[in-house]
């Protein structure tokens, strides 16, 4: 059987490729609301909630688990360092697959920063209307900022990002909860209600819409500041999904 470390959108699809092949698969995924985004059959075993390292080893040992397909968020680092430590406990064959980044434009300037800490110990947001698209995780970090700039954010329509959202400072009037995939128009849209002057987010490539981000920036002529993913000794690595159905189907 394969192990499916689901959470983007991408997992979806090489869950749909692996079940076209006849393989065993069972997805872990965090929230409920995915399991509907699997496809139904006897082939697949959908998992929900978060899964602590004791868990994650009941579970390979439970279903017999023979390799481990890596696709969790890119920014989901602590989920695929047990994975990876997992894999070399119970030596079990692992390959991470990571969305493709983005392809930079050197035609517009990107402010590449290498974690949160950075961002708000820095003086970047400084007097700035800021659109966050980061996710609801991270708002928390940006409570000091309150006082010194003015603050929107971007989270899912689910009553946890909102809950999150306001412990987290933010007013009513600070968030729109959409689901995405946002279009440029949209995201175009929202800078200039808000009169955004500055956006944040994640490298977190297409599929995050980060060239759109990309795009808006551009049009507006506005800084946008990326916050590039962790970085993990992957014992494998692949954005091919090509390699994911070979690295499946082989023996041994």
């Amino acid at each position: 059987m394969i192990w499916l470390i689901g959470g983007t959108s991408e997992s979806v699809l090489i869950a749909e490729t692996l079940l076209a092949q006849g393989l065993l698969c069972l997805v872990s995924v965090t929230t409920k609301s995915a399991i509907d985004l699997y496809p139904k059959t006897d082939l697949i075993t959908v998992k929900v909630g978060a899964l602590s390292f004791e868990k994650m080893i009941t579970l390979a040992e439970t279903y017999g688990i023979e390799k481990i397909v890596d696709a969790s968020h890119p920014y989901a680092a602590a989920v695929s360092q047990s994975a990876i430590e997992l894999s070399q406990q119970l030596q079990i064959p692992y390959l991470r697959y990571e969305r493709p980044q983005v392809s930079p434009d050197n035609s517009f300037p990107i402010i590449e920063l290498d974690s949160f800490d950075t961002l708000v110990n820095g003086d970047y947001l400084h007097d700035h209307r800021v659109l966050l698209t980061v996710g609801y995780k991270a708002l928390p970090q940006f409570q000091s900022w309150h006082q010194k700039a003015t603050l929107f954010a971007r989270v899912l329509p689910s009553v946890s990002s909102v809950e999150n959202a306001l412990e987290a400072g933010f007013s009513p009037k600070q968030l729109i909860a959409l689901r995405p995939p946002v279009s440029y128009e949209l995201e175009k849209a929202l800078c200039e209600q808000w009169q955004i002057s500055l956006i944040v987010t994640k490298a977190s490539g297409k599929a995050g819409g980060e060239d759109i981000k990309r795009q808006v920036a551009t049009a507006l002529g506005i800084p946008l500041i990326v916050i590039r993913r962790p970085e993990l000794a992957y014992p494998q690595k692949t954005s091919k999904l090509e390699s994911v159905v070979n690295f499946c189907c082989e023996h041994g």
